[in-house]
């Protein structure tokens, strides 16, 4: 369990790289945008404003994570960084939308931008750095199986892509092709809704209980696989934050002792902690029936 603490505290790191380069690009992007006549950039850095606030609930939700089990939460506080998660996903889910009316509005009122180059330059940048923080926290986030830091670096992906699409935007509008500020904003606003509603439903699914049925039916083989368990009568398993729980029924022949079936419990725990990391998990032992073992 402590390992799995550490882990939290590393994915904070995540958190706070996405804080710093949020209010660092927001800020540069608003000032460019405003000094060189850009609507778009400066859109873009009110979108990276906005996407700190998203950084600070996630990582706010890792600490909370952090909290020891106590009389109220003898499961500990693990479902923070879900529901950080999920303020996630609602924070992209407004600004999508908000993009959405705002560039359609511009699109179809045929209003016409045409920004100096160097805001070009600012967007581009501004892509290339979250790729970065996105390829840093994404990889984190598989090593140590965040949901919280998996949400940021999906954050970070859309925010790329929209910081690339301003910046084709800018190019096109600097061409004469003005219909492309609006026609781009209005794609990139799909792409951030699309990643906000994979958000919010992975994060929905875990909280009320949801849980992969081919994880299950892999617990399942390996539990039947191993000496003595005649069959698997009951298993489920539910998450915690990143940490999975699981129970299972087992039938065993009736004539073991109690310290054989003790012995299987073990063996059942310990193939499921070490084959699929497993946190906890809850073993019950019952007497198969004479047509059970034959079978």
């Amino acid at each position: 369990m402590q390992n799995r603490y550490d882990e939290l505290k590393r994915a904070e790191k995540g958190a706070i790289i996405s804080i710093v380069a949020y209010i660092f690009l927001s800020l540069i992007k608003i000032g460019v945008g405003v000094t060189y006549q850009s609507v778009a950039l400066r859109a873009d850095g009110l979108n990276n404003l906005t996407d700190v606030f998203s950084s600070i609930a996630v990582l706010v939700g890792l600490k909370l994570a952090r909290r020891p089990a106590d009389d109220n939460h003898p499961y500990g506080h693990w479902k923070a960084e879900t529901i950080a998660s999920l303020v996630t996903s609602f924070v992209m889910l407004f600004i999508g939308i908000q993009v959405f009316y705002s560039s359609f509005n511009r699109l179809i009122e045929g209003e016409s931008i045409s920004p100096d180059k160097i805001t070009g330059l600012v967007g581009f940048l501004g892509a290339i750095i979250m790729l970065g923080v996105y390829f840093y926290n994404l990889t984190l986030a598989k090593k140590i199986n965040s949901d919280g830091l998996k949400a940021v670096a999906k954050d970070n992906f859309s925010d790329a892509l929209t910081s690339l699409g301003t910046t084709i935007a800018i190019i096109g509008s600097t061409l004469g092709y003005v219909w492309m500020d609006g026609t781009m904003a209005i794609i990139v606003s799909f792409i951030i809704i699309k990643t906000g509603v994979e958000i919010f439903r992975d994060s929905a699914f875990s909280l009320t209980d949801g849980f992969n049925t081919e994880d299950l039916d892999r617990y399942k083989s390996s539990v039947l696989n191993l000496p003595n368990v005649v069959s698997v009568e009951e298993i489920k398993a539910r998450k915690y934050g990143a940490n999975i729980y699981v129970d299972v029924t087992i039938l065993v022949d009736a004539t073991l002792t109690v310290l054989q079936g003790h012995q299987i419990t073990e063996n059942v725990e310990r193939t499921l902690k070490e084959s699929y990391g497993i946190i906890d998990i809850d073993v019950h032992v019952e007497p198969a029936q004479n047509n059970d073992t034959n079978s």
